[in-house]
């Protein structure tokens, strides 16, 4: 089931929202302000977010500019909902992001094609990845497997979580921090060092195939996967 995320302070229109959503092929996520955005966020990503231009401690604008510059979370297609009709007002949510403008008042069904519009547009250029492939070295992203030289490898989660986004974004640093809030989650305590941990049981789990030189420290800066061979 397709999920959305709406992200409105009026509680009235995420209810209205939601009556609307019944008996249609769309499940529903909620939230108020920028909190708990990031809160949903770091549970569970949302295949479209509806995006108030108005919100109680950020603006639309602000996060649809966050969300867009995070290579986690890019690729989700947002809908600003605003009062604002101006064309100044259009270009800037465009501008920001956004891939579809809505004004205030709108109709439910009139959004709900907006939506579906945009998921058709989006899937089409979104087509996930379905193995991240160096070498011998195989992630097959459906089934959330590790394949060295044809071989199963039992990994951890967040070992796991680590190589893939290391193999998602090869020969760029991360720092420590950056891993925490990607891995972990932004709302999860985790020392820095807990990340020098899971990095070490990473490169132990590849070194008997010689692929924990892929994973290399960069003083003062953190950590990356290089995609480059070995001489």
């Amino acid at each position: 089931m397709t999920c959305l995320l709406i992200v409105e302070d009026e509680k009235p229109i995420r209810d209205m929202f939601r009556f609307a959503l019944l008996r249609t092929e769309f499940s529903l996520l909620e939230a108020e302000d920028a909190q708990s955005l990031w809160t949903v966020l770091d549970q569970q990503q949302p295949d479209l977010i509806l995006m108030d231009w108005m919100l109680p401690d950020s603006s639309g604008i602000e996060l649809t500019q966050r969300l867009k510059q995070d290579e986690q979370f890019a690729k989700i297609p947002i809908i600003m909902l605003t009062a604002r009709s101006e064309e100044k007002d259009k270009i800037q949510g465009l501008n920001a992001g956004a891939d579809d403008y809505v004004v205030k008042p709108f109709s439910p069904l009139e959004l709900l094609a907006r939506i579906k519009a945009v998921l058709r547009r989006t899937s089409q250029q979104n087509t996930p990845q379905i193995e991240l492939i160096y070498e011998q070295l195989v992630i097959n992203v459906e089934s959330h497997q590790l394949h060295i030289n044809e071989k199963k490898i039992d990994i951890g989660p967040k070992e796991y979580r680590l190589l893939k986004h290391f193999m998602e974004n090869p020969n760029r640093v991360f720092s420590r921090s950056q891993l925490m809030d990607r891995i972990w989650g932004r709302n999860t305590y985790v020392e820095e060092r807990t990340v020098d941990v899971h990095i070490r049981r990473l490169r132990k789990l590849l070194s008997p195939y010689d692929y924990q030189q892929q994973i290399q420290t960069v003083r003062g800066a953190g950590y990356l996967f290089s995609n480059k061979s070995q001489q």
